[in-house]
């Protein structure tokens, strides 16, 4: 089997600068075992002394800080053209990693030329509550994080192939993220974020590219560190936590997901499960947050282009 050897690894991180998220972050990149490293942080502050404290303190870096929030995906984008690795390791801000993490996981992808996503045990940061151990395609057409919330016994220890990865820790094959992207975008630009791990993933799929997991690799996030506000960091229910804006995001890219990826047959087989978990949510909607629902006609300009991105998908004529 092939080693790693001097690969070099791109780590992307993308910070709002929220606490001192990016501070923790890098510091356990910094304490890598694996030493052929190129960072770049995405900053989405629009705090110049949030800049000058993060150039000052690590100067080792390539900072891009924006004067627009270009919200996840997009900022991955940038950080993925920017970068020379042929390996890329997407962070969020508020994860840290095992002095040990990038090492072990790269291994992953030596197993079979095919693999092009490696995703770690990823736990909270309490060290004994799963955040992931690999993304996986609901019948909803949902994501579901393998053991999201459960105390880690061991249960998922043995490594194996999943459909994904979380997109908190997620560590992708450079070839791949090449022969899967549309135009310009690796991630589609039009999720900001939310589903942006699921799209590319069920795309790759569909390019013959798999995801494996490697549980000796261990990261720990805060979940909801970024997204929420501060509020429901951890917990499990996110709609309850997000603005109106990003519970816009949430809905609508479940539905670009699905108009992107879904095969006919796919989509007539889970039908019954979409339009009942479709039932769930508008029923919460109407019950918590009645005024979203003037949003959501906004979700049908994003039709066309997801529909011209399918095309391309299955065609096979990404580029």
């Amino acid at each position: 089997m092939r080693q790693a050897s001097n690969e070099i690894v791109s780590i992307i991180v993308v910070s709002g600068g929220i606490k001192h998220y990016l501070e923790s972050c890098l510091d356990s990149v910094r304490k890598q075992s694996y030493r052929s490293l190129e960072i770049i942080v995405i900053d989405n502050s629009l705090n110049p002394q949030f800049k000058q404290e993060i150039i000052r303190n690590y100067p080792e870096i390539r900072l891009c800080s924006e004067k627009n929030n270009l919200f996840y995906a997009e900022s991955l984008n940038k950080g993925i053209r920017l970068s020379k690795g042929n390996f890329i390791l997407c962070l969020n801000d508020d994860v840290t990693l095992d002095k040990g993490f990038i090492e072990v996981a790269l291994r992953g992808f030596f197993l079979d030329s095919s693999i092009g996503m490696v995703s770690g045990k990823i736990l909270r940061s309490d060290g004994v509550t799963i955040d992931s151990t690999g993304l996986f395609l609901t019948p909803w057409r949902t994501v579901r994080e393998r053991g999201y919330g459960r105390k880690d016994n061991g249960q998922y220890n043995p490594p194996g192939y999943t459909f994904g990865v979380n997109g908190a820790v997620a560590f992708y094959r450079r070839r791949m993220l090449e022969d899967i992207k549309i135009g310009s975008d690796y991630f589609d630009s039009d999720f900001r974020m939310f589903y942006e791990d699921l799209d590319l993933a069920w795309r790759a799929q569909r390019f013959g590219w798999k995801a494996y997991y490697v549980p000796e690799a261990v990261a720990y996030h805060v979940r909801g560190g970024t997204a929420r506000q501060g509020l429901g960091i951890d917990k499990s229910y996110a709609r309850t936590y997000l603005s109106d804006e990003l519970h816009l995001d949430l809905i609508k890219n479940r539905y670009i997901s699905m108009i992107k990826n879904e095969s006919v047959f796919g989509f007539f087989l889970h039908l019954p499960f979409i339009l009942l978990y479709d039932s769930l949510v508008y029923g919460y909607i109407i019950f918590s947050n009645i005024r979203l629902l003037r949003r959501l006609p906004v979700i049908s300009k994003y039709i066309k282009s997801s529909l011209k991105k399918r095309s391309l998908i299955i065609s096979g004529r990404g580029k």
